[in-house]
């Protein structure tokens, strides 16, 4: 890879996100990857004098399912390429009377209503189990809510995001249930994008824009035409965000977070035990801590930090 194609903060999000303002140098870029291909060739450029990549997480012109993403390539390949930290944008729908359509929200809070999908990069004779009690990064998030007051933009903030498998919306005994629960606001995406992202030692934001009231509110159920006037406007304000704070967000020092040690007790297997084949092949995740030891004139076992 050359180092031009290096980045350090990612957009994930549906089309159109890499046009926004003041992108320059802006290229395609495919990483192998031990999981396959990534939705769509990234977009690598510079935001601010920063570098950026965006990744359409459906690929161009909307032809990737949710349950199709492939996730675990999407965010190796972004580890790949240097990214610390990841801004992912969706759209959802509300579960609250107070967060309307048109709305953007930052929830701080995650439900997995998903099934079956590969929500790990581990097994195959290497286990890790990652604390995943704060979904979003802390330090990230808050900074996107600073940001957004300074600029004087509305948006709502603590929550809870449910993701669901989709990609059929909401029965009406789903959408009431789920509002019995508590929840803010539900999408289909968020998982395993976070859960990966914890993982690779990224820290991940989420910023939501709300298009529709799910299908609990009377007279207000989703509507196609509805849907995608709101998806315009809610994605016009997200790339408002996003112009405003990748930039210095990017430079803000890592620290405040355990995004950036995720795996330092997470991985529970022995070392000794461990299989050769899963630790070459997670080498970008786990090898400073798994990586062999080299101490001039004499080999030492794997160790676990």
């Amino acid at each position: 890879m050359m180092k031009k194609d290096r980045a350090v903060i990612a957009v994930i999000g549906g089309s159109g996100l890499y046009e926004m303002k003041g992108v320059s140098n802006a290229r395609e870029v495919r990483v192998k990857t031990p999981f396959g291909r990534h939705s769509e060739p990234l977009i690598v450029g510079e935001l601010g004098g920063v570098g950026c990549a965006f990744l359409p997480r459906h690929g161009k012109g909307h032809v990737v399912l949710p349950s199709e993403i492939n996730a675990r390539a999407n965010i190796y390949a972004l580890k790949s390429l240097g990214v610390e930290r990841i801004v992912a944008v969706g759209a959802v729908g509300s579960l609250k009377e107070e967060l309307g359509p048109g709305d953007l929200f930052l929830p701080d809070q995650l439900v997995d209503e998903t099934k079956g999908r590969a929500s790990t990069f581990f097994g195959g004779g290497l286990v890790a189990h990652v604390a995943f009690d704060r979904p979003f990064c802390p330090v990230s998030r808050e900074f996107l809510i600073d940001r957004a007051r300074e600029s004087g933009m509305a948006l709502r903030e603590g929550g809870v995001h449910v993701c669901m498998e989709g990609p059929a919306f909401s029965t009406k005994a789903e959408s009431e249930y789920h509002r019995r629960q508590g929840y803010s606001v539900i999408g289909m995406t968020s998982v395993p994008e976070s859960k990966l992202a914890r993982e690779a030692e990224i820290c991940y934001a989420l910023i939501n824009f709300i298009t529709d009231y799910d299908c609990w509110k009377e007279g207000s159920e989703v509507s196609q035409d509805k849907v995608l006037e709101y998806l315009a406007l809610g994605a016009g304000k997200a790339k408002s965000l996003l112009e405003k704070s990748l930039p210095d967000l990017a430079r803000l020092p890592r620290g405040g977070c355990s995004c950036i040690e995720a795996l330092k007790r997470a991985i529970v297997t022995d070392p000794k035990a461990a299989s050769p084949s899963a630790v070459r092949k997670l080498d970008l995740l786990v090898g400073k801590y798994l990586r062999p030891a080299k101490p001039a004139g004499r080999r030492r076992e794997p160790v676990l930090s």
